[in-house]
């Protein structure tokens, strides 16, 4: 079967999309407004871009021709933190994507403690084993009336639980429990896992 996107309805498009691409790691976006009040969203159009220097990229769509409050909020202050999704705290992230109002403290609504960063001013989730402090590059916008903000941010800080690095200061990933975004509904565990070396 051959699908042009342009002859079907966005949201179908859309459908289309995210559930070719999987599974998709989960920006769990911490933020803070121009009042002070902060800010939890989970991402899934999220990658990294390059590693010298450090930089990652999240998609971040209007709703209802609005820009979300993350867009709103990194607009403002350029900064972000990266909170990892974990299977332990998935209910938690589930919890904080639903449509708060831009006065709502999500880390409040969903049960989680925000904690300082060290070096911007949205804070981190504590119970995530991986936080990362960022600062903004640049924002591009594209799609239909550039209806989404592609965040682009320089990685400035890492926060990892002890138990998740190996003596080769990576990360062991069979300890980590990353949840991916699939389409719908449907998420995936990192638990079957198999190891191939790349070849020279």
């Amino acid at each position: 079967m051959i699908i042009d996107p342009f002859a079907i309805k966005p949201r179908d498009a859309y459908q289309l999309l995210i559930g070719s691409v999987v599974p998709r790691p989960i920006a769990w976006v911490s933020t803070i407004a121009e009042d002070g009040t902060y800010n939890l969203a989970p991402y899934s159009f999220f990658m990294g871009v390059t590693g010298d220097p450090p930089t990652v990229a999240i998609s971040c769509n209007k709703r209802r021709g609005f820009k979300k409050d993350t867009l709103a909020n990194v607009e403002w202050s350029g900064e972000l933190v990266l909170n990892l999704a974990v299977e332990e705290l998935a209910e938690h992230m589930n919890a904080s994507s639903a449509e708060f109002t831009a006065e709502i403290d999500e880390f409040k609504e969903v049960g989680l403690t925000p904690v300082p960063s060290q070096l911007v001013r949205p804070p981190r989730v504590a119970e995530a084993p991986i936080n990362i402090e960022c600062k903004l590059q640049q924002i591009v916008y594209t799609g239909r009336d550039d209806s989404t903000g592609l965040i682009i941010a320089e990685a400035k800080l890492w926060h990892v639980r002890d138990d998740l690095l190996n003596e080769q200061g990576t990360i062991n990933v069979q300890k980590l429990h990353a949840i991916g975004r699939l389409s719908y509904n449907w998420y995936t565990r990192t638990h079957d896992l198999f190891e191939m070396i790349r070849p020279a």
